[in-house]
This record gives structure tokens, sequence and C-alpha cells, in this order.
């Protein structure tokens, strides 16, 4: 006996095939795992976009707070300049008032030690290199001299200190480098 097509429904299934088909037929059970997966997936996505939001929210907290920290190092740097300043502005009136070179000398050497100092504690080197081989990754040469006395490639003269931070180098020292000497000992091997 075969059943009649309802508008909008399923094509019905003969009642010879339904018998054939046996359990395999789609039916109440199959609907309930389809809304139940449905369910499941909607839950993942939505789970999905919270996890989302919460890592966007991380992100910009972790750029605030280490734009806060580089503020903050920054303000402290800055802090420890202070007192360097005062006393620039001292040696400055000093001069001003017609106070004696020795003493403006003496206070001028005395800022610049400070400032170096605030700057140690921040982790910059001077880059001297007199007397040493020439480095390009430490110096930049803008001269080169001819010196028979001297090893090749030395560094005999400083127009500009360089400098350094935590080992990274912000400025090469600017240099005068020798030529025409004796080649350069290579140190022993171990």
């Amino acid at each position: 006996m075969k059943r009649h097509e309802t508008p909008g429904e399923p094509a019905p299934i003969d009642d010879e095939r339904e018998a054939d088909l046996g359990a395999q037929v789609p039916g109440a059970e199959l609907e309930a795992e389809l809304v139940a997966s449905r369910e499941e997936t909607v839950r993942a996505v939505e789970e999905a976009a919270r996890w989302q939001a919460e890592f966007e929210n991380f992100r910009r907290r972790q750029a605030a707070q280490s734009q806060d920290q580089a503020l903050r190092a920054s303000g402290r740097v800055v802090e420890r300049l202070f007192p360097v300043i005062d006393d620039l502005d001292r040696a400055v009136e000093h001069a001003v008032g017609g106070g004696d070179l020795e003493h403006l000398l003496k206070g001028v050497e005395m800022v610049s030690k400070q400032i170096m100092d605030v700057l140690g504690r921040e982790g910059v080197e001077i880059i001297d290199p007199f007397g040493q081989p020439f480095d390009p990754n430490l110096h930049h040469a803008v001269n080169q001299v001819e010196d028979r006395e001297v090893p090749e490639h030395t560094v005999v003269e400083v127009f500009q200190k360089g400098y350094s931070m935590n080992g990274r180098v912000l400025r090469p020292a600017m240099v005068v480098v020798s030529s025409g000497g004796p080649e350069r000992a290579q140190p022993a091997q171990e």
C-alpha cells in the first residue's frame, strides 16, 4: 500500500520498502541527533567567540601594560637627570656671574660624569676604541692615515665616542684608522 505525498514533507516510503529497511529508516531518533548536533555547534561557536573576545582583551591589556612599563622606565631616566640639569644650570649661573674658568670646568666635568652615571645604570657603555683594532661593527672609519709604526687597521684617533646599550650599538665611534704599518699579530689559539 502506498502513502500519499503531502506538500512540504519528505517523500513517503511505501510499506514494502519500509519493512525492508527496518531500523535504517530516518525517524525521531535521527531528528533528535540532528537537533542535538545543531545545539552543540551553536554552543561551540559561541564559546569560540568568547575565547576570541577574551584573547583580544588580553592582547589589549598586554599592549597597554607594555606601553606603561616603557613610559615608567623613561620617566625613571628623566627623573635621574633632574639633579644633573640642576647642576648644569648652576654651572651656567656661575659662568654668567663672572665665576672663574677652573671652577666652571670642574663643574662641567662633574655634570658629564653624572650624565654617564645615569646612562650607565641604564646599561649604556662608551665605545672609546683608541689604540684598538678597527671593528666595523663598533666603529665608523671617517679617515685613514698612513703610519708605518702602528699595526695595520688600528684606531689612531677618535673623533666621536660611540655608545652601546645592553650589547646593541646605538652609535658607532667615528675613528681614523692606520694603514701602511706592520700586520697585526693574530692572538694565539688554544
